[in-house]
């Protein structure tokens, strides 16, 4: 049984402090939970919103372990840490979401391939490669087909580790790291769930959302809520993604990731164990956010309703191409004047191109009246720097 947190001494320790941390901790406040976060930048989002801030190296066993040590829970916001010091602290008696083993697979994306495969769950063909040369005799000896995919099996994130390879004309864009390579999906569109699970084995499930992403960045550009898709490929969808989070024995939260193809074949792309960023829409159109949901999980309490409020659209800000530096965000007031564009700024200083800086989500009586408000923001809502 978890200890009780709320107005107690015990503590939360958080691996990560950038906004999806930030937003954890909006309800930690809420609850009078005691946190502690660990990120490597001094300026992290979450450094004013927690009761400890410790600045050191995810992937450092010994920071991550002394980090730990003193911690009654400790869940992450981002996957690359160092699962080694985790294994250790779950030894010595810290309560660990998600569970190290779940999370050392999860890291490694051929490893995620292999685990699928294992449990007989739709996913693309794929091969596993040292680097490039590897790939190179793949395709030589009809291993590899094109069009495929590439991507980094660890260290991947936001868009980056990936590589699309239509034909010979792309094979400069090939990686020279561990890979894994996967026959590219002929894509209707991309959804994704979020499932959470508490320790007693209690799962609640929000609908999918559909996911267009920037072509040049890789980043998700607009998510509808709900996903515009049928009901039994919403709900072939929402079974596969409860067998995953129980398979994995992970308490907290699961973002499953899946391609839809012409076809109408489901396959799983891919999964994060904590709040994701095809969820930031459930803090304002479902009863319980995904942030919340997550916190109820990882503390082995009651699951909270997923039932939608209202749809949704969301969209990524993003810094503008050609600017970067300190951060001015122009059109703020006139989308502020709307009382359903619900603005979320990050709190970093400063920008770059493509770099997340936060997000809108929008919320309305119909879908469509909600995404075309979101497109309206991209054209309105720009991220800036001041010289």
């Amino acid at each position: 049984m978890t200890p009780t947190f709320f107005s107690t001494p015990h503590k939360l320790g958080i691996l990560g402090g950038g906004q999806l941390g930030k937003m954890i901790l909006r309800h930690t406040l809420q609850w009078d939970i005691y946190t502690k976060i660990l990120d490597p930048d001094a300026e992290a989002p979450c450094r004013h919103a927690c009761h400890e801030f410790v600045q050191g190296d995810l992937q450092d066993y010994d920071t991550v372990y002394n980090f730990g040590k003193d911690c009654t829970v400790l869940t992450i916001e981002i996957e690359h840490v160092n699962t080694e010091a985790l294994r250790q602290l779950k030894a010595e008696g810290v309560i660990v979401h998600p569970d190290p083993e779940a999370l050392a697979t999860i890291q490694d994306k051929g490893l995620q391939k292999i685990f699928y495969t294992s449990m007989d769950l739709p996913t693309t063909n794929f091969s596993l490669h040292d680097g490039r040369e590897s790939i190179l005799d793949g395709l030589k000896n009809g291993i590899i087909h094109y069009p495929f995919v590439q991507k980094t099996r660890k260290a991947g994130y936001d868009g980056k580790g990936v590589s699309i390879i239509r034909s010979a004309d792309d094979l400069d864009k090939l990686m020279p790291m561990e890979s894994l390579v996967e026959d590219m999906v002929d894509m209707e569109t991309e959804i994704a769930v979020i499932v959470a699970r508490n320790a007693q084995g209690e799962i609640v499930c929000y609908d999918p959302v559909s996911m267009d992403f920037h072509a040049e960045a890789n980043l998700l550009d607009l998510l509808l809520y709900p996903a515009p898709v049928d009901e039994k490929m919403a709900e072939h969808a929402k079974r596969i993604s409860r067998l995953l989070i129980e398979a994995l024995n992970i308490c907290g939260l699961l973002a499953v990731e899946f391609l839809i193809g012409k076809d109408g074949q489901l396959w799983i792309n891919e999964v994060a164990p904590r709040p994701h960023n095809s969820g930031h829409q459930t803090i304002e159109s479902s009863m319980t956010s995904q942030y919340e949901q997550h916190l109820r999980g990882i503390l082995n309490l009651p699951m909270g309703s997923t039932a939608m409020i209202s749809p949704s659209a969301m969209v990524n800000l993003l810094g503008a191409e050609g600017h970067q530096g300190d951060v001015v965000y122009e059109g703020l007031e006139e989308c502020l004047a709307d009382a359903n564009v619900h603005i979320h700024i990050y709190g970093k200083k400063k920008t770059k191109p493509f770099r997340k800086m936060g997000h809108v989500t929008v919320t309305a009586a119909s879908l469509e009246e909600a995404k075309n408000k979101a497109i309206w923001i991209k054209e309105k809502l720009q991220v800036r720097s001041r010289s």
